[in-house]
């Protein structure tokens, strides 16, 4: 997705990393809200198309803890702080830099929802833990993966600010999204 709609959105596919890049300095404030209202608004479409092709799955793939919430919480907000300090040193402004920052963040997502898939999800979505969660019925755990990636990519911005140039996160490189 990151290169099929990188270029129209920066690829915004999760609210958490939206609330990111604006943590970031990398996004304006004006475009949060009707971003992370798409991101929802998609992620519900989807769901609903699962329930119609699926109809006798009980939970639509909504994101259930496998281990205790305490885990799942610590390992939801560092899977997500993982994958923001990553996207943030492949992108510029709120756009993918390079023609490997796809397979970049897409090895990411993939290893992290390997090996801690089985354990929290790895969700590190907001938007695909709650549009399942909505259309089935089933919010067990729901606040983990609407809390843990936000605090996530809080704690992947101060990391990016820790080890990346002066300015990488802090209003210097504000992106122009007027252009995405």
């Amino acid at each position: 997705m990151i290169y099929t709609i990188g270029d129209i959105s920066g690829a915004h596919i999760n609210p958490a990393v939206t609330i990111g890049f604006f943590a970031a300095r990398r996004f304006e404030a004006s475009s949060v809200i009707p971003y992370v209202a798409s991101q929802c608004a998609g992620a519900l479409a989807a769901s609903v198309v699962l329930r119609f092709l699926f109809p006798q799955s009980a939970t639509l793939g909504a994101t259930v803890p496998a281990g205790s919430t305490m885990q799942s919480f610590v390992l939801e907000m560092l899977l997500t702080a993982l994958l923001m300090f990553v996207i943030l040193s492949v992108s510029t402004g709120a756009r993918e830099k390079g023609i490997t920052a796809g397979i970049a963040v897409g090895a990411v997502i993939a290893l992290e929802a390997l090996f801690a898939g089985p354990i929290c999800g790895a969700s590190m979505n907001p938007a695909r833990s709650l549009a399942p969660a909505l259309v089935s019925g089933h919010f067990s755990g729901l606040w983990i993966y609407l809390v843990a990636p936000v605090l996530g990519t809080t704690l992947g911005v101060i990391g990016c600010r820790c080890v990346r140039e002066r300015g990488c996160c802090s209003g210097a490189e504000t992106a122009d999204i007027s252009s995405i």
